[in-house]
């Protein structure tokens, strides 16, 4: 039996593409403190504290994750508290349960996966000033009344002109 072969209860894509996993947190395994993974990470326990990968962090059906994470790439199956900072990449699979803020270029989210948070979609090299206020978990919203940017283009609107005589 191969060591990295895919389970039956893993759902598509939990193996990141066929990425070479170079770093395991297992089932059974609790990991408190600063991980730095040069590669690609699957985590199926419980992992706390700040996280840095290379490449891609794959997080299990049973992995838990209360850490700020900054990666590449993410596909996340399991339970993560905190924020993620992903430069391509974050992948929610149906049973993410996810509650903090992503930053990521391209988002992909499947139906039963629950987010609570805030989604920044960066291209390129748009700068702060054009995402709002440059800091963290913080973001324009809008119910599309009274926005004060236009939707198709981000720019700001052309406020109507009024003027009112004093008396």
């Amino acid at each position: 039996m191969a060591v990295f072969q895919k389970r039956e209860d893993e759902p598509a894509g939990a193996q990141t593409g066929g990425d070479r996993v170079n770093t395991i947190i297992g089932k059974e395994t609790t990991f408190n403190g600063t991980l730095e993974v040069s590669g690609t990470l699957r985590v199926d326990g419980v992992l706390k504290g700040e996280v840095n990968v290379t490449d891609t962090v794959a997080v299990g059906p049973t992995g838990q994750v209360d850490a700020n994470v900054k990666t590449k790439n993410a596909v996340i199956s399991g339970a993560v508290k905190g924020n993620i900072h992903a430069t391509e990449k974050v992948e929610l699979q149906a049973k993410a349960n996810i509650t903090g803020d992503l930053t990521t270029k391209a988002l992909v989210i499947e139906q039963g996966a629950v987010f609570h948070g805030n989604c920044n979609m960066k291209t390129g090299a748009s700068s702060p000033s054009q995402q709002g206020s440059g800091q963290p978990g913080t973001s324009k919203q809008g119910s599309g009344q009274g926005s004060d940017a236009d939707r198709s283009t981000g720019q700001p609107k052309a406020q109507p002109q009024t003027t009112e005589k004093v008396r």
